[in-house]
């Protein structure tokens, strides 16, 4: 699969700021002492482990912003399957600046790799059923445009990106409203015609209280399978059915089974193992 990269605007002050933390107050004293100004180095990004690429950009903007005159190939593109010894990218440029880049882009795509690749990992488990996989905000701050990029990148499909772009009434919001029901006809009091109503439910009483009042999506939190297929029954397609809870890859195929619309893993960007990427001199 191939996407369009994120725009570089958004990824390039995620850059900046790695990039300032590294080299701290005094610039890389390291490659001042041991290599010439005027050295250059080839090198290549090499995949170490099987998974899935993403995160690219990152890497390319890493050593842009050291060196502009750089060159930099993409071999292996986001959004594509990689093994031990595949070739992700190629770069030539100062050999100083290269260093400097080194770990901000390994950092970072190595970090999106691994999204990815775990999000391949249930997008595969659920192949036949019908069930989307999406991912949650339960993402690392100040990285969640590239983390749900990456998830993208690895055949899944993101949730809300914030609290601006879809009503989510969770557990506490219906604490504070008095019931499931108010909760449910407050927001689409509110909600203007191009928002969507989510409502979190835990037990059947609710959902059936809350299809009532027409919500878009409903979320049945931490049900259990023959829950969830009641759950199906009783919705009659009225609500997408989002099943959320206890999802992991020993699980994730019997909660798609139960036929449910959506699966909402937050372990997506959570917990993802990074994936093991090492740039090597050529």
């Amino acid at each position: 699969m191939t996407l369009s990269p994120l725009p570089d605007l958004l990824i390039r002050p995620i850059i900046d700021l790695a990039l300032t933390e590294d080299l701290g107050r005094a610039g890389d004293i390291t490659g001042e002492a041991c290599i010439d100004p005027g050295a250059r180095l080839s090198v290549a990004w090499v995949s170490r482990q099987d998974g899935r690429v993403s995160g690219l950009s990152c890497a390319r903007l890493a050593l842009a912003a050291m060196d502009p005159t750089a060159r930099f190939e993409i071999v292996t593109a986001d959004g594509s399957d990689c093994a031990p010894g595949t070739v992700l990218a190629r770069a030539e440029g100062k050999a100083r600046a290269v260093l400097i880049a080194e770990r901000t882009g390994l950092n970072l795509l190595g970090r999106l790799s691994g999204i990815a690749t775990l999000t391949r990992a249930y997008v595969r488990a659920v192949e036949g059923t019908g069930a989307t996989i999406v991912d949650t905000r339960k993402t690392t701050p100040g990285l969640r445009a590239l983390e749900k990029y990456a998830v993208r990148c690895g055949g899944g499909t993101n949730h809300r990106f914030g609290l601006d772009d879809a009503i989510l009434i969770k557990d506490n919001h219906v604490a504070a409203c008095g019931g499931v029901g108010e909760a449910v006809r407050r927001a689409r009091a509110f909600a203007g015609h191009l928002v969507k109503v989510e409502v979190e439910v835990d037990g059947l009483d609710q959902l059936e209280d809350a299809l009532k009042h027409s919500p878009d999506v409903v979320m049945l939190d931490n049900f259990s399978l023959d829950d969830l297929r009641t759950a199906v029954a009783l919705a009659k397609g009225r609500a997408v059915l989002e099943a959320s809870g206890g999802v992991n890859l020993t699980t994730v195929r019997a909660i798609a089974e139960t036929g449910v619309d959506v699966i909402s893993v937050g372990a997506l960007t959570h917990s993802a193992p990074v994936l093991d990427i090492g740039l090597d001199a050529v």
